[in-house]
């Protein structure tokens, strides 16, 4: 019982059986034939029987491995490696079918390859998980058939394998460097000229292309016949947090993640960039109360605290609590701090509900607001309007974006900074505003 479990007929088989049924339906016509067909049946069966034998001569034909990360990063393309050995004397076809975590509800997997005798196979595909949690792969399922391609035997291997979807931890490796770079325009960072000397000297170094002039210290040049300029570093151990709003107004999507989640992976790119700065990352996330609070440090331990917060995070459908949000920061963030709050508005009203409680956090700190474009919003505008309907559309669609442009301009009537970014672009927009903010001084 065991065996026929692992065993499947091939179309191929059915095709031949097809063949000889044909063969038989011309024997009523030509009756010399019956006895042909009949030779060419028990061919046929001698052929299965031979295959199937060949099949089941090794005990362990195949081995199969699924490579997978110990963690996937939400909204990448995460590598998913199979390794195929084959261990019998003769090439073999094999048909591939891993069962993918239910989350990417992917049903028609399978992957056809040949290969040779006594040798392997390397193969990889790619999944793009959009959301946090567990992931459980099933069965590596792998079935070979020989030359002749009558049946097929299953091999199983991997089963249930859990792997966690964390934050984007990819985007973390691709700027890790960002904070050190002398080349920050490469990765879509806009160079930042620094206003007033008010920072902490460091050294005095041989002038390079890019040097602001004003450092030049001309004691030094006449001393060493060479420009000579002050090199000052930024500010140390000053605190950032970053508060993510998990209400309703983060649930909308693009490109299958999340407002949320854009905040979270552009979240953790940002700690790392502001602990290599020499800064302290803090975070905290909000709704109908405070939460995931991680208070602003410089440990080593830092990064690791910040990314098990940022996993466990679970939304909600409520309206956020702005005014619970100015009593915690009040209560728990005693001196001047950076706060980068990721949320959204999507009118003057809905901002206007809450300037009160973000005026009054400015008194305190230095707040960013980050919310987001409507880029669904700006292709309806971009777009050509035939009909009424279309026209009106394209009308509401502009009051819309320029609603968003009021809000920021309403934001900085008040001394509030803000980033106004589409979501593929909250992480390097948002790394920006923090260099920004960093080489001007203002904190």
């Amino acid at each position: 019982m065991k065996l026929l479990k692992k065993l499947y007929i091939n179309n191929f088989f059915f095709y031949a059986l097809l063949g000889v049924a044909f063969l038989y339906c011309v024997a009523f016509i030509f009756p010399a034939l019956y006895n042909a067909a009949g030779y060419v049946l028990l061919m046929l069966l001698a052929f299965l029987v031979l295959d199937i034998l060949i099949l089941f001569s090794a005990k362990n034909g195949i081995e199969g491995t699924r490579i997978a990360p110990e963690k996937l990063s939400n909204g990448d393309e995460n590598p998913i490696g199979i390794n195929i050995k084959n261990y019998y004397t003769f090439p073999i076809g094999v048909k591939i079918i891993d069962e993918i975590p239910e989350q990417f509800q992917i049903r028609n997997f399978e992957i056809k390859r040949k290969i040779k005798a006594s040798s392997q196979d390397d193969i990889q595909y790619y999944l793009r998980p959009t959301s946090r949690g567990e992931y459980v792969f099933g069965n590596l399922n792998v079935y070979a058939m020989t030359p002749l391609r009558l049946v097929s035997r299953r091999f199983t291997f991997n089963k249930n394998q859990m792997i966690p979807t964390y934050p984007s931890y990819i985007q973390l490796r691709k700027y890790d460097l960002m904070a050190f770079s002398n080349n920050l325009f490469q990765y879509g960072v806009k160079k930042i000229r620094r206003i007033g000397h008010t920072m902490e000297f460091e050294q005095i170094k041989e002038y390079v292309q890019g040097d602001d002039i004003r450092t030049l210290n001309w004691k030094a040049t006449a001393k060493k016949n060479a420009l000579m300029v002050n090199q000052f570093q930024d500010e140390r151990s000053q605190s950032i947090y970053m508060a993510i709003d998990k209400g309703r107004v983060m649930k909308m999507p693009f490109n299958g993640l999340s407002l949320l989640d854009y905040a979270i992976n552009a979240t953790l790119v940002l700690s790392n960039v502001i602990l290599k700065k020499q800064d302290k990352a803090g975070m905290f996330t909000f709704s109908k109360k405070v939460e995931n609070r991680v208070a602003a440090e410089r440990r080593s331990s830092q990064m690791h605290q910040i990314l098990e917060s940022l996993y466990n995070i679970k939304t909600d459908f409520f309206e956020s609590d702005y005014s619970r949000l100015y009593v915690d920061i009040k209560k728990n963030i005693n001196h001047r701090s950076l706060i980068i709050l990721y949320t959204n508005f999507e009118t003057l009203d809905s901002l206007h509900r809450q300037l009160p409680y973000l005026k009054a956090i400015a008194k305190s700190h230095l707040l960013v607001v980050v919310f987001f474009q409507n880029t669904e919003l700006n292709d309806i505008i971009n777009s050509k309007a035939i009909t009424v309907q279309e026209v009106y559309d394209k009308v509401i669609a502009e009051k819309f974006a320029f609603e968003k442009r009021l809000i920021v301009n309403e934001l900085k009537k008040y001394g509030i900074h803000s980033v106004l970014t589409q979501p593929e672009n909250l992480t390097l927009d948002t790394i920006n505003k923090y260099l920004e903010i960093k080489a001007r001084g203002i904190l």
